[in-house]
């Protein structure tokens, strides 16, 4: 007998959807991906189009459902014109209201809802960690969608009592399939692997073997709450970037200047900011509930990654 009976991902055809995938549909009798694409049936797992705006059409899908994971969000790796903010904060808020409203409909809740956020809430910090309970939330833009969009949350899940839910606050997530990894090996082979600004930025990353890991964590301890899912041991982007070179034996490299990061933000259309901004993170709830890294320190990380592909 499966584990699950069914799982709702909304949003689930991304790197960190895929990866969900992969790691239910094994033990789960249906796996439901409501996706802007085309409906489709691969194997136990069931792709259904969604307008964006709307899920009623869909109501019986996520009715009892076991799990309910929300990945929905504008990409923010774009330059931040008013169209584009707007947008960013819209798809955030809308998909969370769209999927209370169908549930508000359905007789049975699901067991679990996890909503995808950002350890991008916290202000810029090189010294200071922040954690889910100390940490400091800031007030620029990127820090204040994070604000609305776990504020849009438990808003409204307030008419969920029989469901836990659980905010993933998710920093850099390194996979050798897609993402931010596969750039940056990139660029170090081709020697623009050095520090990018002075360098000293904090770097809050987690391998997605632990992010899966972590959810897998929560759902079998039946806990709830705000989690920050990034590794314990953040590092200066300097080293960050030293120990990629070594990783994957690249020795030459050319720095990134922050002039220049910002002339090449421009032309590639995106923000300084996804690169230049302190992350100091520390995931101070899940380390106390007990959960295990398989790779806290970054150099095991890469390692892995390397010998994955």
């Amino acid at each position: 007998m499966k584990k699950f009976q069914k799982i709702i991902l909304v949003g689930g055809t991304g790197q960190i959807g895929k990866a969900l995938i992969e790691n239910f549909k094994s033990n789960t009798t249906e796996i439901i991906v409501i996706t802007r694409s085309e409906n489709r049936t691969v194997e136990n797992i069931r792709y259904l189009n969604w307008d964006g705006i709307s899920l009623t059409s869909h109501k019986k899908e996520f009715e009892n459902s076991d799990i309910l994971i929300n990945l929905v969000g504008k990409n923010v790796n774009c330059r931040y014109t008013e169209k584009n903010k707007s947008e960013i904060i819209s798809s955030r808020l809308n998909s969370i209201k769209a999927i209370s409203e169908v549930l508000s409909h359905c007789e049975t809740q699901p067991k679990f809802w996890f909503q995808s956020a950002s350890a991008t809430i916290y202000i810029d910090s090189k010294s200071e960690p922040m954690t889910e309970v100390e940490g400091v939330l800031g007030n620029d833009f990127s820090e204040t969608v994070c604000k609305k969009w776990e504020a849009c949350f438990l808003e409204q899940t307030k008419s969920l009592p029989n469901t836990k839910k659980i905010i993933l606050r998710t920093s850099l997530v390194l996979s050798k399939e897609d993402g931010v990894y596969p750039r940056l090996k990139k660029m170090a082979q081709f020697g623009l692997g050095g520090k990018q600004g002075n360098g000293k930025q904090m770097v809050s990353w987690i391998h997605e073997t632990d992010l899966i890991n972590s959810i897998n964590f929560i759902i079998e301890n039946k806990l709830e709450g705000v989690f920050n899912t990034t590794a314990p041991y953040p590092i200066t982007n300097s080293e960050f970037m030293k120990v990629l070179r070594q990783s994957i034996g690249v020795k030459f490299h050319l720095n990134s200047p922050r002039l220049l990061l910002e002339i090449g933000a421009f032309i590639i259309s995106t923000e300084t900011e996804l690169i230049l901004k302190s992350r100091f993170v520390i995931p101070d709830n899940l380390l106390k509930a007990g959960f295990e890294f398989k790779y806290p320190m970054i150099d095991k990380a890469f390692n892995a990654l390397k010998n994955s592909l």
